[in-house]
């Protein structure tokens, strides 16, 4: 009884110090962080002086009055929606068209996959110069007008930002939906041909049901990191023209670095870590009751 109970403590305390390293990074890298964040949130502290006044609630008041703030989170939303919609359907879509096809699945899953092997910041370069310079060199070859430059005006600035982030990731989600499609098993769809069901039946019945664990891993995860975009805009369009696509994690940057207003841009991202929960929260209860129910 005592060596067993040993035993169980010895293996314990193994589990312990394995265990420790993994945690010690997770406190220092995000927990110690967020404590320091909330700290200085409740400061009007600029960041470089030695000095922290306190300044309580001033600055989660003021990101309601801010009307930069207020435009960040517009434009935030608007690219999160676009995002969610756009990068499902299609990546959706893709992931159903490579699975019906008999040849070369893996040459059209590479092409789809690899811009997302690129760096956003690399892939904002890209974009600039496609929009600036190639794309609009094809008016002259084909003797069109269309307006290519979609990073110069503030009405196309959200479409041409959708487009880049879409060409990127629709590949990255897509290998999900595959995977997910190619462990449904055969018989469910063999079964129902016999029955006599058409493939929009099949598609609808069968496929979006067990395609249920899927939406929830892209869905959550496409919204998450549309609400967080930061690295394209700095590579491509730096929140402008004027601010029409400045980011909230870009406006909390601007503010705490360039404006010299840490405090405020802590409190700035402590509420977008408050939204970020409280969406993935949502997200998670609605999406995982499904799956229950199915």
């Amino acid at each position: 009884m005592r060596n067993n109970v040993k035993n169980t403590v010895k293996n314990q305390a193994q589990y312990i110090v394995l265990l420790l390293p993994g945690l010690l990074i997770f406190t220092i890298g995000l927990i110690f962080p967020i404590i320091l964040d909330c700290y200085y949130s409740f400061t009007s502290w600029n960041g470089f002086t030695k000095e922290v006044p306190w300044s309580g609630f001033a600055n989660y008041i003021k990101i309601f009055t801010d009307p930069f703030a207020l435009n960040a989170w517009v434009f935030t939303i608007k690219f999160t929606i676009g995002n969610t919609i756009i990068q499902n359907v299609f990546a959706l879509l893709f992931a159903v068209i490579i699975d019906n096809i008999h040849f070369g699945k893996a040459f059209y899953r590479a092409i789809l996959f690899v811009p997302c092997l690129i760096a956003p910041l690399v892939v904002g370069f890209i974009w600039t110069h496609m929009y600036g310079d190639v794309l609009p060199s094809l008016n002259s070859l084909l003797h069109m007008h269309i307006n290519y430059k979609l990073f110069g005006s503030p009405r196309s600035v959200l479409t041409g930002l959708l487009i880049v982030n879409n060409w990127q990731w629709i590949g990255y989600w897509m290998m999900i939906y595959l995977a997910n499609l190619q462990s449904i098993p055969k018989e469910l769809y063999e079964a129902s041909s016999v029955d006599g069901a058409s493939f929009f039946s099949q598609f609808w019945y069968i496929t979006i049901p067990m395609l249920a664990p899927a939406f929830t891993i892209c869905i959550v995860g496409i919204t998450l990191g549309s609400l967080r975009v930061y690295d394209l805009l700095v590579s491509s369009t730096e929140g402008g023209p004027g601010r029409a696509s400045t980011s909230i994690i870009y406006y909390i940057y601007t503010s705490s670095i360039s404006g010299r207003q840490y405090g405020y841009g802590s409190a700035l991202s402590m509420s977008v870590l408050l939204v970020l929960l409280i969406i993935a929260i949502i997200q998670l209860s609605i999406l995982r009751k499904r799956e229950i129910q199915l």
